[in-house]
């Protein structure tokens, strides 16, 4: 052969081999576009409103301005049974020794959680007391309280029976009984209030306000913002927290305690810590304000408590101005219901509205289901070949004779297979472990670049490479056919290639539609 022959041939199959990198790169392209439309298409996007007009406080002393000033008692505690309908529950009072005057008195709402005496509200029952006034924490009900099932109407009805107890118990002055609502218990508060007049005040502490759906996800969206995620993990916001639950339950996640507190005559002292970023710190209280006013009712007073948490809380204490504050306040009214400043304390910030979140098309359910239905079609196929063959080599065994060459898989079809069903299987674990550890790091307030943005992208190489190796698939079944061989001789063997093909691609939608196959970071 002529030296000019050997170039050529060479210069050809370079060609052929530039041709076919070629085109398995625009395959997987394709493949990536193709997914990433779906993913987009199957569910709604996550795209919060800015909040353009906050709430400004007046001055940074939360001091209440014509507070009465409080006493130092002894602290007496007595257990109570409190009477509900069909159950009965205890109860602690605290009490200050020594005040004979009538005092007024202060009923705890639970927030999310068991909610016993003995451990709920101690250090705000023993303050409220040691200043003179009788504080009662009853135990929350838990016989109808489920992480499925929750009726704040029926609940604000259970908790109506303990401020009865409270109004008729020695020592308490019954026009002056009312309520502290923490965290959950800003739904049942309202309700309370709304139906019972006679309730003398409300206070509402890191209280939702919005409904628990809008505030899931407003949280789930601060704690994300505050790990540092990418961009793109914020498309399961809506995907999962306006996922509907099949069987029944979780009606209240679209509870609205709007019209309640639209019938609160009662003053309100509304209360926030600047450091908890999974309440709409400036959204609850405007609203609650709207709300009342609603009413005829201006007789709210909004504090913001410099760096605490969820239940005004810095280092995991109770914030000691705010007891000193809620105390002042208590005892100070009427006095102190209009006392200015109305808004006072840290100033604080949030970012995005908490508003309705879209409903996506698939359930819990679908996706689970899916899931489980990949899984069989990519695992069984392959375990049900193994097994077969193991079956033909025992029974060739005992007949002494050699293994006999059956029908086997086209040449580089199984080892493909097996990558495209195995990654996909990888990818879907590798983005649980994301999400699980994503969601250990927002709910620690932590941030971890590594695990944060070196996660996703390992999760979004791996759903990559799942591709690649399904284009290689693609690619080597045509290959086989053109050749005039057949890919995947046999029922059996025809099963496995596309029970594995069609398992994968419902994997591959399904990662899809949680984000990984997006276009941009």
């Amino acid at each position: 052969m002529l030296k000019s022959d050997v170039e050529a041939s060479r210069a050809r199959g370079t060609g052929s081999r530039t041709r076919a990198v070629l085109g398995v790169v625009a395959g997987t392209v394709v493949g990536l576009v193709v997914l990433a439309v779906v993913g987009s298409v199957l569910g709604p996007q996550w795209d919060p409103t800015p909040l353009t007009d906050p709430l400004q406080v007046q001055t940074e002393d939360t001091a209440i301005g014509s507070a009465a000033t409080a006493g130092q008692y002894e602290v007496k505690t007595t257990v109570v049974t409190v009477q509900l309908d069909g159950e009965t529950i205890d109860a602690r009072i605290s009490e200050p020794v020594g005040l004979d005057s009538p005092k007024p008195g202060v009923v705890f709402i639970h927030g999310a959680g068991t909610g016993r005496y003995e451990i709920a509200f101690l250090a705000q029952a023993h303050a409220l007391a040691a200043s003179g006034i009788v504080a009662m924490v009853p135990d929350k009900r838990l016989d109808t309280y489920t992480t499925r099932h929750r009726d704040y109407v029926g609940m604000a009805q259970d908790y109506a029976a303990s401020v009865k107890l409270l109004q008729s118990y020695p020592g308490v002055d019954p026009d002056r009984v009312g309520l502290y609502a923490e965290s959950e218990g800003g739904w049942i508060a309202p309700v309370l209030a709304a139906r019972h007049p006679d309730v003398a005040f409300v206070v509402l502490v890191s209280s939702p306000v919005v409904p628990p759906r809008e505030q899931a996800a407003f949280a789930v969206d601060s704690y994300l913002r505050n790990t540092g995620v990418p961009h793109g993990v914020f498309r399961a916001i809506p995907r999962a927290v306006g996922m509907s639950v099949p069987g029944g339950g979780f009606e209240y996640a679209d509870f609205d305690v709007t019209p309640y507190q639209r019938q609160m005559r009662q003053p309100v002292f509304v209360v926030y810590g600047t450091g908890d970023i999974s309440m709409p710190t400036i959204q609850g209280a405007q609203q609650v304000i709207d709300d009342t006013a609603l009413a005829e009712n201006d007789d709210v007073t909004v504090r913001y408590y410099k760096g605490a948490n969820h239940g005004i809380r810095v280092d995991g204490v109770v914030d000691s101005t705010f007891l000193t504050d809620l105390s002042g306040w208590v005892l100070g009214l009427p006095g102190t219901a209009a006392s200015e400043p109305r808004i006072a304390g840290d100033q604080p910030v949030q970012t995005y509205l908490a508003a309705p979140v879209p409903q996506p098309r698939w359930n819990s359910d679908v996706v689970l289901v899916l899931i489980a239905l990949a899984l069989v079609l990519i695992v069984l196929g392959p375990l049900a070949v193994g097994v077969g063959r193991g079956v033909e080599a025992t029974a060739n065994r005992v007949r002494g004779g050699s293994r006999p060459d059956g029908p086997r898989f086209g040449h580089g079809i199984l080892p493909r297979l097996v990558a495209v069903g195995a990654g996909a299987i990888l990818t879907l674990v590798a983005l649980i472990w994301y999400v699980v550890a994503v969601a250990r790091l927002a709910l620690n307030y932590e941030r971890n670049d590594l695990v944060v943005q070196g996660g996703w992208i390992l999760v979004r190489l791996l759903g990559v490479a799942v591709v690649l190796a399904a284009v290689l698939l693609v690619r080597r079944y045509r290959q086989a056919r053109a050749a005039g061989a057949r890919p995947a001789p046999g029922v059996l063997r025809s099963v496995v290639l596309w029970g594995g093909v069609v398992g994968s691609g419902i994997l591959l939608v399904v990662l899809a539609y949680w984000g990984v196959y997006q276009l941009g970071i």
